[in-house]
């Protein structure tokens, strides 16, 4: 017998050989119908795998990542199709992805045309309910078996593998593909199926190798949900803040500078209201700012690491045939600046904030709008404490970070990642920063998940992960905690005892990459800002001419209460100037006429909503208020 520790800390006995499957029917039919896969002792495993002895056991349904990931080699699926219907086509690889899966071909094109007739034979497949087996060879074995299949990107793969490798097949029907798992126990769970798109790709990613066909797929168990995750898709499309920016005038992209965006003026208008915010905020929570040169020297960057761990992301020129950088992060910036003068206990916490330009070389087939690009500014704050100040300090940034996010509108969920492998530092210093982050988190009452080893090599961290209105999620916020750095620069304070000591060191953002933050507001919003952040807050549009003075009027007192304003003097129907105010996501749309002169009022629409009449005086108090509170009228 082998005993089981279940998720919930409850224990079974099984007979040894017992497979997760039967596992997860004793617990429930249920369960067992809705498995994908299994975990043993933090190994993701099939569902047919045997339990030999006592371990911990999880049950993953689909809806946990790694069931899904086990749902979504449903790859398997397409490319049995596709060979099906092109015996020719040669197999690269299929994994699954995040949203689904994708598999590369060779020797065969496909057109969109195409996904209908490909999506039937999977269908097909599917209703088969063929039965998923699993065997092994040696890979001599394994080399010649796909050689007689004359699949020579799978002989590649297993020609990479070490000669006493045993390899690992999936069959299903009469198709067969490498794989390491885990796979579902047949093809009949995979109700709702469907090609997405299809492009070019390198084989194993490198410019110098054939570019292959890839079909990019996903699966979910429900129809209803595929036809979700499609209509989300569609929203997306029109919320695209690549599409939305150039509508709205916010930034471009442009041919002479690739991954380098350009913030046009009313950009420029929302990216220094937040930053106006992101000053205030902090200045409340006792940040001093700083700002440090964007290019250094190569001794400073051999100091930090960066010169042998991050040197091909770095862009390096001479100056007076000496090797300089320019930043690809704004940290050791920030350690020459807290050595400059010398520092007592008294003078702990220090809480150094810096908006950074800083640049990193990116490779061209990965920028995407303001997402990733290959210069941004990154709101980085360095905070200088003593051991016993980690908690208190932990806790202030997390309220910090989530004053900004609920503002905006926000869910996230924390993620605490521990020690990677390749750590640096002792093993008291880690867990002493482990215990504070977790005990920060505790005592706050915040729930988060344990990422086991995903720390930083220098330190443990917080990773903010926060949900828009699509229900994706972005990583945009970090608590990073540093033993390291301080180590390398030798940065000291005096302690009380009069010794010199190390400080220990966060870093930390709210924001991120302000442009990314940017990207993701433009497409949480539609465009449509709140009116504290929005560059234009207010549209007056007069019915016609006779009444462009009172227009130029109401605008003039609109500015010198400090409100954004645009009027809108073109000679065109009032209908017409509506919907072009609208399209431009102005808050708020004030239309005079002759009612309005002559009373001194406006007639205010917000949205779609028709807000009826105001005195100028009532309306201008009315939005400051809005915009001082920042709140939001929709």
């Amino acid at each position: 017998m082998v005993n089981v520790t279940l998720k919930d800390g409850s224990k079974k006995a099984y007979e040894s050989g017992t497979t997760i499957l039967e596992i997860a029917k004793d617990l429930s039919e249920g369960l067992a119908r809705n498995a994908c896969c299994g975990i043993i002792n933090g190994d993701v495993v099939d569902l047919r795998k045997e339990v030999t002895e006592d371990c911990n056991v999880e049950i993953c349904t689909f809806d946990s990542p790694e069931g899904k990931r086990a749902f979504r080699h449903t790859s398997h699926i397409l490319a049995q199709a596709v060979k099906r219907l092109y015996p020719q086509a040669k197999l690269a690889i299929g994994p699954s992805t995040e949203d689904g899966f994708y598999y590369d071909f060779d020797d065969i094109t496909f057109n969109p045309e195409d996904f209908e007739k490909i999506e039937a034979e999977m269908k097909k497949i599917v209703k088969e309910n063929l039965p998923l087996e699993k065997f092994e060879l040696p890979r001599a074995e394994a080399i010649k078996f796909m050689e007689e299949k004359n699949e020579p990107y799978k002989v590649e793969l297993i020609n990479d593998l070490p000669e006493d490798a045993v390899i690992s097949f999936y069959r299903q029907g009469e198709f067969t593909d490498l794989c390491a798992g885990p796979h579902l126990m047949s093809t009949k769970p995979c109700k709702a199926i469907k090609i997405m798109s299809v492009a070019g790709a390198y084989w194993r990613g490198s410019e110098k190798n054939k570019m292959l066909v890839r079909l990019y797929a996903t699966a979910y168990t429900k129809a209803s949900d595929l036809e979700a995750y499609i209509n989300m898709l569609e929203e997306a499309k029109k919320r695209d803040h690549r599409k939305l920016g150039k509508e709205l005038g916010l930034f471009c992209l442009l041919d002479e500078g690739p991954g380098f965006p350009f913030f046009l003026p009313k950009g420029m208008v929302l990216k220094n209201t937040l930053l106006d915010y992101w000053r205030e905020i902090h200045k409340k929570a006792g940040y001093v700012e700083i700002q440090t040169p964007m290019m250094l020297n190569r001794q400073l960057w051999e100091r930090s690491g960066h010169w042998d761990h991050y040197k091909e992301n770095m862009y390096t020129t001479k100056i007076d045939d000496v090797d300089f950088a320019i930043k690809p992060m704004n940290c050791p910036g920030g350690m020459l600046v807290y050595m400059q003068e010398p520092h007592s206990y008294r003078d702990l916490p220090i809480r150094a904030g810096e908006i950074g330009l800083v640049h990193r070389h990116e490779k061209s087939g990965a920028l995407h709008g303001l997402m990733r690009v290959r210069c941004f500014s990154q709101d980085d704050a360095h905070i200088f404490m003593i051991p016993d100040q980690i908690k208190d300090e932990i806790k202030g940034v997390v309220a910090l970070i989530d004053q900004v996010y609920t503002l905006f509108g926000f869910n996230y969920h924390i993620e605490l990642s521990t020690r990677p492998e390749n750590s640096m530092g002792s093993d008291e210093d880690w867990e002493r920063a482990t215990e504070g982050l977790k005990g920060a988190l505790d005592d706050l009452g915040r729930d988060y998940v344990i990422n086991e080893g995903d720390g930083a090599f220098y330190g443990p961290k917080i990773d903010f992960h926060l949900e828009d209105s699509l229900g994706r999620t972005w990583q945009c916020g970090t608590i990073q905690l540093d033993m390291q750095l301080p180590e390398r620069f030798e940065l000291e304070y005096t302690d009380k005892d009069g010794e010199k000591k190390r400080p220990v060191m966060i870093h930390r953002v709210c924001f991120g990459s302000i442009e990314r933050f940017i990207g993701i507001l433009i497409e949480h919003f539609a465009g449509h800002f709140p009116t504290w952040l929005a560059p234009v807050q207010v549209k007056i549009l007069p019915i016609s001419d006779k009444y462009a003075d009172y227009a130029s009027e109401v605008q003039s007192k609109f500015e010198s209460e400090g409100i954004r304003v645009e009027t809108d003097h073109r000679a065109e129907k009032i209908g017409y100037k509506i919907r072009e105010a609208r399209n431009e996501r102005v808050p708020y749309i004030v239309v005079v006429g002759e009612k309005e002169a002559n009373d001194g009022t406006l007639s205010v629409r917000c949205k779609a909503e028709d807000l009826g009449s105001y005195a100028v005086d009532d309306f201008i108090k009315e939005i400051k208020e809005e915009i001082k509170n920042k709140s939001k009228r929709w």
